[in-house]
């Protein structure tokens, strides 16, 4: 049998060519994760936690965890009044902070707009510290050749060391659990359906309310507007304040809440600051100039997430 022998620099060549293969077939690119087979996020909007006005009890029927909710029942839309008296609706989102959370927006270098198919990313869900339905968006600037969905968390975001840069923008996206729902938007016709995003590895579901576009205000937080309520049972009193229900109209739902400001105001916010007015004054309580008349029994009870989405002409 004859020995073949082969030359050095052929020998060398041969193994450098035999390494070449094994890297290029033991390395791969990025592969994007799939949101639909993704693990999902465990959302609890009523746990003692997350809520304050809305905190499941053995006996309040407020959804379970993880439980789709329907907002378009009570108690989590109100009717009140316009500042001129007309009839407006507004969803119930529970007290909110002012200091808004950051959603992470992927944008590739040299271009100005999000990655397309890429979902957003946010790193606290309702219940964790600081955690709020609203959101200041932070750009992050990912290489021209990234692909979508690769980076689902802010861990990963940090690992990479991309560039993270924060916006003035502000939106409105209360975190819910998958099947959730809530139809109406003001104005009427724009997108109701749930957003899906991703929250350290899961798929996370949330509404955007869209009425009217937000900033932080001189201070980096989400501004409030002014809005006056009453409760069946004054606060102070036994079983009184917010636990006692909105006072309504007779067999209606009509309270006499009143917002200070409609979307296409400049003052506008969805975060509104509440003043509890007595509710003796209620029958004459029907706009803005009436409220803000009325006697004050809690100048500042909290701020909470209404937006508005019906203004009846």
């Amino acid at each position: 049998m004859k020995r073949i022998l082969l030359a050095m620099p052929v020998v060398v060549a041969l193994v450098a060519s035999l390494a070449s293969c094994k890297k290029n077939n033991n390395s791969s690119a990025p592969s994007a994760k799939d949101p639909n087979t993704a693990p999902q996020a465990w959302i609890d909007r009523f746990s003692s936690a997350a809520g304050h006005l809305q905190v499941r009890t053995a006996t309040n029927g407020l959804p379970a965890a993880n439980a789709p909710v329907n907002f378009d029942q009570g108690p989590f839309i109100t009717r009140g009044f316009s500042p001129a008296g007309k009839v407006v609706d507004y969803y119930n989102f529970d007290v909110q902070p002012t200091a808004p959370a950051p959603i992470y927006v992927l944008i590739k270098s040299g271009q100005t707009t999000p990655v397309t198919g890429q979902l957003n990313i946010i790193d606290v869900i309702p219940g964790e510290a600081g955690y709020n339905d609203f959101w200041q968006i932070y750009n992050v600037t990912v290489p021209a050749d990234y692909v979508a969905n690769t980076i689902t968390s802010y861990q990963e975001i940090v690992a990479k060391g991309y560039s993270v840069t924060p916006t003035s923008a502000i939106v409105n996206c209360p975190v819910v659990p998958k099947g959730s729902t809530a139809t109406m938007r003001y104005p009427a016709g724009s997108g109701a359906g749930l957003i899906t995003g991703w929250y350290k590895d899961t798929a996370v579901y949330y509404f955007t309310f869209g009425e009217k576009a937000l900033s932080v205000n001189a201070s980096g937080q989400v501004p409030t507007a002014p809005i006056y309520v009453s409760f069946n049972i004054n606060p102070g009193q036994p079983n009184g304040g917010p636990a006692s229900g909105f006072k309504t109209e007779p067999g209606s739902t009509q309270t006499h809440n009143v917002i200070a400001s409609l979307p296409s105001d400049a003052g506008y916010s969805p975060l509104w600051a509440v003043t509890v007015y007595d509710n003796n004054s209620f029958g004459s309580v029907k706009d803005l100039p009436s409220a803000t008349a009325a006697p004050v029994l809690v100048p500042f009870a909290g701020n909470v997430n209404c937006p508005v989405v019906n203004i009846q002409q």
